[in-house]
């Protein structure tokens, strides 16, 4: 397991708790249809690869909920954005095998020759394309008038164009209406926009349930045991009668959904320094640490399945958001309110 380095900006958090955000409430959405997005990050963590992390997707609404607060438009003043609901309709991996039954390996890119003819060196990276919608909390101290969510649809939209997503590039969005707002009061009518796509939810329950199951097969089990077995396929033979052996194939995620490990956040392991104490970070103007990735389950539900009322799957509850624990340095990612 390998250590990383957090920057830590958290005055001006997506979902900040700083007195002028704790006043303001949930007010509608902004719907980014279809958003295609090339050579994302695939690789999600130092365990995990495929589906880039949550922290990918938010990092960039909150870039985004930055340009609101700088901008000079006063149709957009005291307007920010909150958490970030992540619809799928394709994740295409860029990876390659020379025979079916060999391991995949990432497609590398070469770059460019340098300034003095020499070949540049090749970075091990992995990508992949994707095509997005995003449904954004859209935050202020009172509903928005028809004339700000036209300036507010107007600017995002410029701006969803430039901003990186997961490390990508924003290629594409939907022909018709591609960025769209709902007042709080219409959530449901986001499903039928979301389809057809898979939503990412957290699976912490069923997650806690399965390492329970580990552990009464084995005491000694840990909470990473469980994951590992998550992904995991059992085979086991049954010898029939007539001498022949018939395989079944079992999974501890059988009858539990479409469930899958993730990165869920960092976990401090080095005490918090001050900025600029840490040389060669990103941003030496913000605190730093060094963390480690925390892991858990996701479930991909199909939008059909979102709920508006206290329902398993509340559409409001697929929000992902960040969530910071100083007294523990924990650093996470949840859709816990």
């Amino acid at each position: 397991m390998t250590a990383d380095f957090l920057n830590i900006d958290l005055g001006d958090s997506i979902n900040s708790n700083d007195a002028a955000a704790s006043t303001q409430s949930v007010v509608g959405y902004l719907l980014f249809k279809r958003v295609l997005i090339e050579s994302a990050n695939a690789i999600s963590s130092p365990l995990t690869y495929g589906f880039p992390a949550v922290t990918g997707f938010l990092g960039s609404f909150h870039a985004m909920s930055r340009k609101l607060a700088e901008s000079k438009a006063d149709e957009l003043s005291g307007i920010s954005l909150g958490g970030v609901l992540l619809a799928c309709h394709e994740c295409t991996p860029q990876i390659y095998r020379d025979k079916p039954y060999n391991n995949y390996t990432f497609n590398q890119t070469r770059n460019p020759i340098k300034r003095d003819g020499k070949t540049a060196s090749i970075i091990e990276e992995g990508k992949c394309r994707l095509v997005m919608t995003f449904a954004v909390e859209v935050l202020a101290d009172t509903a928005l008038s028809d004339s700000q969510t036209d300036t507010l649809i107007q600017h995002t939209t410029k701006w969803i164009w430039q901003q990186r997503m997961a490390g990508g590039s924003v290629h594409g969005l939907a022909r018709s209406e591609p960025v769209q707002f709902f007042s709080y009061d219409k959530a449901n009518e986001l499903k039928p926009n979301l389809l057809p796509a898979f939503v990412l939810m957290e699976a912490q329950q069923e997650f806690a349930e399965i390492i329970e199951e580990v552990r009464s097969d084995n005491p000694n089990a840990t909470a990473l045991d469980a994951l590992i077995d998550v992904s995991s396929l059992h085979h086991i033979p049954e010898t029939l009668p007539n001498g022949e052996t018939k395989w079944h194939t079992t999974s501890r995620k059988s009858g539990r959904g479409w469930l899958v490990p993730m990165p869920l956040g960092y976990q401090g392991i080095s005490e918090l320094y001050d900025a600029g104490v840490m040389q060669n970070v990103r941003n030496p103007e913000y605190p730093s640490q060094y963390v480690e990735a925390i892991y858990g389950l996701g479930k991909w539900v199909y939008p059909q399945r979102l709920g508006s009322t206290e329902s398993e799957y509340d559409i409001a509850k697929a929000f992902w958001r960040y969530h910071y624990d100083e007294k523990n340095s924990l650093y996470l990612v949840t859709q816990n309110s």
